[in-house]
């Protein structure tokens, strides 16, 4: 039995035509996440229950390296690029935008048939409680979920637009999140914010579209990011912005939830600069030494993100039994118990890596029927999966310790099944359950 996909398989699988710097991009920005999130998690059980903290918020002199681990944009980007390439012409947009969903949401109905069963669990062990406070922070990632579906459905409008055009939205998504921010900061309303979930994060979507089809030069490109970076700089020199552009726990005006002008910017200069590096990332990615791990890791890429965060409060919890805790930047050696507890995550993360993975690629039954649908039912199929991000986005705002936040997920789930059932089905898809990670994902 093999752990992990046979080398050859992978090689001889990926076809020479595949924009490998993308899944570069996707990966190696999932693993900074990945890092980013053990290192700055502080985690202990007290007396009085589990206390967590946030390395940032303790220390905040360091801060400004948030300006590196904010990757996020590179997600969006490269979902968009891989999006854009799959993307045929005369292709419905209900239709495609179900497909996406399908390959999405599969490894997400795992993660919340686990946590579900096991907030059952905690109310019967621990009290109702315990599982009110870790039902609010067990869906908290999928945030990510909820928006990269609304943004998906803007890609085949984008695949329309000339270069211009292109640039002429990115411009008017800025501005608009700055309007935004304006009326967020007026009225003290944090509310006025959240339209910038979708404006902001649509930015690296149009970067990615057009880097997809190759309307970016590289001098441009160049240009733009420098003076996205000193705009950024300025915003927070001259401007109400925080330094750190991921939560912090000390913020007074939060960059990410919900995300702000400044993000916009931070934005526009990652995402070019990368599209500057793509071609040397993808002859880097030729290499089969560096391939081989790039492609296994983005055939469970959501494996990865769903669980990391598990993953490392099972580390934390499994040191702090042994008496080992590293839960203060003052206090002595607290960087070398951040790297023993980095090695113990390692561990326990490939372990569910390689248990969990293959999830991702098994079909369910009924919803990995291949589907397409045209018309009025095509438009309706589409726009409750755009209702299902939504919903997705207020339960990770709300968590699952709340009535409200189980609400969200009923109605996730009912929009979800429904824009399934508005498709016509045609022929069941290929199984994928046998050796489906040899491929990258392009969820």
């Amino acid at each position: 039995m093999r752990l992990l996909p046979a080398r050859s398989a992978v090689l001889d699988g990926t076809p020479d035509t595949r924009d490998r710097a993308i899944d570069v991009a996707r990966l190696a920005s999932l693993l900074v996440v990945m890092v980013g999130h053990c290192v700055l998690l502080l985690a202990t059980v007290t007396p009085s229950g589990v206390w967590v903290g946030n390395t940032l918020g303790a220390q905040p002199s360091l801060q400004p390296i948030t300006w590196v681990l904010q990757v996020m944009p590179l997600f969006f980007l490269a979902g968009a690029a891989s999006s854009a390439y799959g993307l045929k012409p005369g292709t419905a947009w209900g239709a495609w935008l179900v497909g996406r969903a399908q390959r999405l949401a599969r490894p997400v109905f795992w993660y919340l048939a686990f946590w579900s069963l096991a907030l059952g669990a905690t109310r019967v062990i621990l009290g109702e409680a315990s599982a009110e406070r870790l039902g609010g922070e067990s869906v908290a990632l999928l945030w990510f979920i909820g928006v990269y579906l609304l943004v998906l459905a803007f890609v085949p409008a984008l695949m329309r637009c000339g270069g211009a055009a292109l640039a002429g939205i990115v411009v008017a998504l800025l501005l608009a999140s700055a309007l935004f921010d304006g009326a967020r900061l007026a009225t003290g309303s944090i509310g006025w914010g959240f339209p910038n979930f979708l404006v902001v994060w649509l930015i690296p979507v149009v970067i990615g579209v057009a880097y997809a089809r190759q309307m970016i030069p590289v001098r441009f490109a160049l240009v733009v990011a420098a003076a996205a970076f000193v705009a950024a700089v300025a915003a927070v020199v001259l401007g109400p912005y925080d330094v750190p552009l991921v939560v912090t726990g000390a913020e007074t005006f939060s960059n990410t939830t919900p995300p702000t002008f400044l993000l916009g910017l931070h934005c526009v200069w990652v995402s070019l600069l990368f599209v500057v590096a793509a071609p040397a990332i993808g002859r880097w990615a030729r290499n089969p030494r560096v391939w081989y791990p790039v492609a296994v890791g983005n055939g469970g890429a959501m494996t990865l993100y769903l669980w990391h965060i598990p993953a490392i409060a099972v580390a934390a919890f499994a040191l702090h039994a042994v008496g080992v805790d590293a839960v203060d930047p003052a206090q002595a050696g607290f960087w070398g118990l951040m790297a023993l507890r980095a090695a113990v995550f390692a561990v326990v993360m490939f372990t569910l890596f390689v248990l969990l993975s293959p999830l991702e690629h098994r079909r369910l039954p009924w919803w990995d029927a291949r589907v397409t649908t045209r018309g009025a039912r095509g438009a309706l199929a589409g726009c409750l999966v755009c209702v299902a991000g939504v919903a997705v986005l207020l339960m990770a705002k709300e968590g699952l310790g709340s009535s409200t936040g189980w609400q969200a997920l009923a109605v996730f789930l009912v929009a979800l099944l429904a824009a399934r059932a508005q498709a016509d089905v045609r022929v069941p898809r290929a199984s994928v359950a046998d050796g489906a990670a040899t491929a990258p994902s392009d969820a």
